[in-house]
């Protein structure tokens, strides 16, 4: 499937993976709308693409429910339509559970959740009507098995994973294609701007995520997995924890209490 003047929205893009994917997608000719909180990152990722004149920029907050209807609204009107999306926006955890207060864990399904799942929502009459779209939501690896440390992210991880697999189930045959994509470490910021149990952030790069993959190698990996239309991938070498879950859960269970996830 070539991607040349696919309209595509990236949520997440001002850094990390969703910029990495902005960065491939203008070289392929897409026509890219890049969401984020902060307009002055959007404004750098931009200026650092190539077709910059087949780029738009839409600031939105996940968190923010209300508004993400008309958010929608504006991003269809940008280029008359959205072909695929990119779900790639959301925030990490670093905390045990007895130490992580209830309303953490609602921020983190209010933004990871919620707000991904209402843009898919508000979006579907739209491709609907068109008879095709494609859903691509970056979850993790943790979306598959729970780790230390993780406890909340990983339940909106799993919580995406169970909602996409129903809507493909419905709509599948409608046109509607889903990317589940699932990375393991990858070399972002996501620690730094991780909350603690007290809702503060984390200001701490993992030692984990310093020896992962680099964002342009998953990027490439998820332009991949778009273009073959797959409906699950798994990225890095952290992958074989999800075979290992499915066919010895006995031996996963020894082996998670005592990896090394910071």
């Amino acid at each position: 499937m070539s991607l040349t003047n696919k309209t595509i929205w990236i949520t997440g893009a001002s850094s990390g993976i969703g910029e990495a994917l902005a960065m491939q997608l203008s070289a392929e000719g897409a026509q890219l709308i890049l969401s984020a909180r902060r307009l002055a990152e959007l404004e750098r990722v931009k200026s650092n693409c190539s077709n910059q004149d087949k780029i738009k920029i839409l600031t939105l907050d996940l968190i923010d429910a209300e508004r993400l209807t008309s958010k929608t609204n504006e991003a269809i009107a940008l280029f008359g339509q959205v072909d695929i999306l990119i779900n790639n926006g959301g925030i990490s955890q670093r905390s045990l559970v007895n130490e992580t207060k209830l309303e953490v864990y609602r921020n983190l399904m209010e933004v990871n959740y919620f707000g991904n799942i209402a843009l898919a929502k508000n979006l579907l009459p739209h491709m609907l009507g068109r008879g095709k779209g494609h859903f691509v939501v970056v979850t993790s690896l943790t979306g598959i098995f729970g780790t230390p440390y993780r406890s909340g992210y990983a339940a909106t991880k799993h919580a995406l994973h169970g909602f996409y697999d129903s809507l493909r189930a419905e709509l599948e045959d409608k046109g509607i294609k889903v990317t589940i994509v699932a990375p393991g470490f990858v070399k972002t910021n996501v620690s730094i701007n991780a909350l603690l149990g007290d809702g503060s952030k984390s200001n701490v790069m993992d030692e984990t995520l310093l020896n992962g993959v680099s964002a342009g190698y998953c990027a490439t990996s998820i332009i991949k997995a778009m273009k073959k239309e797959k409906r699950e991938v798994y990225i890095g070498k952290e992958a074989y924890g999800a075979y290992v879950k499915r066919f010895l859960p006995g031996l996963f269970a020894r082996m998670i209490k005592k990896a090394k996830v910071v």
